[in-house]
């Protein structure tokens, strides 16, 4: 693993901010969590299952210079939810960037999915980010940030079996752009990052079905999850002031 480049010249524009990242273990999550470490932010991580991982992100921060804290926390678990909240405030005295990235993916003929499948897809795609949102404004103030990871899934379904997935994310658009109208009064804003195939190891730019993703996109290839950690520091920072309740797509013109 390898931590993401420093913002423009070196410098540390998030100097002093705290940032809670879920699903910070690896892939996309993981790479933001560097990314903003990198710039200056403390960085709380959560992850369910990979403790390895997770304290190697950990490990990989405190070895630039920076902080970090990994904490084990299942999304589709209310309390672990809230009590992931509170703890990124208790250790390092406060929040200021609020990242929704721990999702599943469950795909399947539309007929085969069970209740099971569409409660736990539910609860940690969408239940989750809406109750960390709820936690996470009791203690943002101006210049607070809420970015949820979403999917190109949510505009484009270019093969069959992502109806849940689809559905789940989609519901992600609706929130933020609630929580800016709602949050923006009080100088807080919220932002949608919707990637598109980018190469991890639960997504493979040399998978089964890499070739068919990088053919659906417009530049014909795989992003990096280092794509989608810039694009979520650019709105964490003061260049995303003035940015809320938008969608802003890596994906590589896949949903166009």
């Amino acid at each position: 693993m390898t931590a993401a480049v420093r913002g423009e010249g070196g410098d540390r524009p998030l100097a002093g901010k705290v940032a809670l990242v879920t699903g910070g273990s690896r892939g996309i999550g993981a790479a933001i969590a560097l990314r903003l470490a990198a710039d200056g932010a403390a960085v709380a991580l959560t992850y369910r299952s990979r403790a390895e991982a997770a304290e190697q992100v950990v490990k990989e921060i405190e070895g630039a210079g920076g902080s970090a804290w990994a904490v084990p926390a299942d999304s589709g678990d209310a309390e672990a939810v809230w009590s992931s909240v509170a703890g990124a405030v208790d250790r390092f005295g406060r929040l200021d960037i609020l990242v929704n990235n721990a999702g599943v993916g469950v795909l399947g003929p539309f007929e085969q999915l069970s209740l099971e499948d569409i409660d736990r897809v539910l609860r940690t795609n969408v239940r989750a980010p809406f109750l960390a949102a709820q936690a996470a404004a009791a203690h943002l103030t101006e210049g607070g940030r809420i970015i949820s990871i979403g999917s190109c899934m949510a505009e484009r379904v270019a093969f069959p079996g992502g109806s849940l997935y689809a559905t789940s994310k989609a519901a992600l658009s609706g929130l933020t752009r609630t929580l800016a109208r709602e949050l923006g009064p009080r100088g807080i804003t919220a932002n949608l990052v919707t990637p598109g195939p980018i190469d991890t190891d639960m997504n493979p730019a040399d998978g089964e079905s890499a070739p068919l993703q990088a053919g659906l996109t417009a530049l014909g290839a795989y992003g990096r999850a280092a794509d989608v950690a810039a694009t979520v520091a650019h709105l964490a920072g003061e260049g995303g002031r003035y940015i809320t309740g938008a969608s802003l797509a890596v994906d590589g013109g896949f949903a166009i």
